[in-house]
């Protein structure tokens, strides 16, 4: 696996803060996972994991507040979950994930953010097979030797352990996110640097120099859409 994700989740705050983006992006994610359940993190599994994804972005606690509140005073905001599957230049794959109250509007945003950088939209299916959802959990203050320990006194076996600069990264099953989290705290652990659910691909691939500036367009033309949430592709060495 391999991706450098403190590098990843420094560039995006990076350019996320200066717009505070990211803050709406998690009030506008927080509120719909709110809104879907029960509006407290303690008994809602969902809003638990939006909320401690928000704190690894150090997303302030009174937007988190503010959106739960939302949910629980009975706005009659909605928004639709979308998932998009494109391709860019050299086979690369791309999916984006967005939290839209306009439909149309979202798919022609996106659709264009393809088209006008050297990409193209592709129907349901068409690269979701080739990536697979994985819980990333990242942590400071322990070796991977000290990570495994505490996993298998928990009795938990992950996908993968790997340790990135001073950050140990540990690679498990969906389902297994709030099981791997909940072991740390077990043992201390009370700040995590990473904590997402996110589609990693099966294999990447590498563009040649001009053809990564063109995808570096595209991909930012894709995350500064205002519906977008996530975005996602198999290119080695480009976030």
């Amino acid at each position: 696996m391999g991706r450098k994700w403190n590098n990843i989740k420094e560039k995006k705050a990076s350019k996320d803060t200066n717009t505070s983006r990211i803050y709406a992006r998690f009030g506008r994610e927080i509120y719909v996972v709110a809104k879907q359940g029960e509006p407290n993190p303690e008994s809602n599994q969902a809003l638990k994991f939006v909320v401690e994804r928000a704190k690894t972005y150090n997303v302030p606690k009174a937007i988190i507040d503010r959106a739960i509140e939302k949910a629980k005073g009975g706005s009659d905001e909605n928004y639709d979950e979308l998932r998009y599957e494109g391709f860019g230049p050299n086979g690369s794959m791309v999916i984006v994930d967005a939290l839209t109250n306009n439909v149309n509007r979202t798919a022609s945003e996106v659709r264009a953010a393809f088209n006008k950088n050297g990409g193209s939209l592709g129907v349901t299916g068409s690269v979701n097979y080739m990536f697979d959802q994985t819980a990333v959990i990242g942590l400071e203050g322990k070796t991977a030797d000290e990570a495994l320990e505490i996993l298998m006194e928990a009795e938990l076996d992950v996908r993968d352990i790997l340790e990135e600069e001073e950050t140990v990264i540990i690679y498990a099953e969906p389902d297994q996110f709030h099981a791997v989290q909940g072991a740390f705290k077990q043992a201390g652990v009370t700040k995590f640097t990473i904590a997402e659910l996110t589609m990693l691909p099966q294999n990447y691939v590498t563009l040649p120099e001009d053809v990564q500036a063109q995808f570096d367009k595209m991909i930012d033309a894709l995350e500064d859409l205002d519906d977008v949430q996530q975005v996602y592709h198999n290119v080695e060495g480009d976030e």
